[in-house]
């Protein structure tokens, strides 16, 4: 596997997550054993996939700060249940592990990565909504999760959900769904925002916000990590269906990767994928997955 990284600072602070490169928050000493294996398949001639295989590559777009999802490991390999998720797609299209080049991606730059075809997909915690279709299209949803708050351990500032954000300081993501529902919907909040959740973590350790808001899943895996720093709040208040972006009107590709998705869906692939990712950390057993949207 490869990777490649274009979000700046990532190196220089240090993000193997500070707190959250313990026990469940590194995911592993060593990265698991995929759940795809590898087929023979042909695709029509000019298709995106024949081209793919053709080239020997899936480029695909992913985090690497986010426990269960997309983690680089001590070796610097991303692992998680979106790489898992991209590992299944490869293997549909004949390709080895070692043929996925994976390019650290940030909430921000999702899109301009496919728009620009620096990735052929983005499989990122990745919120399907109608704004972002206007420039891209969805795959899936492969999971649904749901925004939430982490706090400090102890919950000092009584935060029982995002209306007592008011007057409070707390950390997103620049680009990302949470951020703008902050923004938009309870503009009483101090919003601060970085490029990547871990600097969020870094901050509420550190005493600098008052909270960090995400969706649950990847709150969870921090708090996972750090259980003496971190609480979640436990009061989701959103629905963010994960979708897995391709560039815009790459319909017969997007049906390719949805049909990898229910048949993951069917023979267990998908469970196996979370037992061993976001579910060992978050100590949670598979949840039923969602339907496809073909759209």
């Amino acid at each position: 596997m490869r990777i490649t990284r274009y979000a700046a600072g990532f190196a220089a602070a240090g993000l193997l997550l500070a707190g959250c490169a313990s026990e469940a928050g590194n995911q592993a000493e060593e990265a698991p054993e995929t759940t795809a294996e590898v087929e023979e398949v042909e695709f029509p001639e000019g298709s995106t996939m024949a081209e793919i295989v053709e080239a020997g590559e899936l480029r695909v777009g992913t985090k690497i700060d986010q426990p269960g999802f997309g983690l680089a490991n001590t070796a610097g390999e991303p692992e998680g249940f979106d790489v898992e998720m991209a590992k299944l797609i490869a293997a549909k299209m004949g390709l080895s592990e070692d043929q996925i080049t994976f390019t650290e991606t940030v909430s921000a730059n999702r899109e301009p990565f496919l728009v620009e075809d620096r990735v052929d997909i983005v499989v990122a915690t990745y919120t399907i909504n109608d704004k972002r279709k206007e420039l891209i299209d969805f795959a899936g949803p492969y999971y649904e999760a749901g925004q939430d708050i982490m706090v400090a351990a102890g919950n000092p500032e009584n935060i029982e959900g995002p209306d007592d954000l008011a007057g409070k300081s707390v950390c997103s993501v620049e680009g990302s769904t949470p951020a703008e529902n902050i923004r938009t919907n309870y503009p009483e909040a101090e919003l601060v925002l970085y490029d990547a959740y871990s600097k969020c973590a870094d901050d509420l350790r550190n005493g600098n916000v008052d909270a960090v808001t995400t969706d649950n899943v990847i709150l969870t895996g921090f708090v996972a990590g750090a259980p003496d720093a971190f609480e979640l709040v436990g009061n989701p208040f959103t629905e963010e269906p994960y979708g897995i972006g391709v560039q815009k009107g790459e319909d017969e590709f997007r049906d390719f990767i949805n049909d990898v998705l229910e048949e993951a869906y069917e023979n267990g692939t998908w469970a196996a994928a979370w037992d061993k990712t976001a579910g060992a950390i978050t100590g949670t057993e598979a949840p039923e997955p969602p339907s496809v949207n073909r759209y």
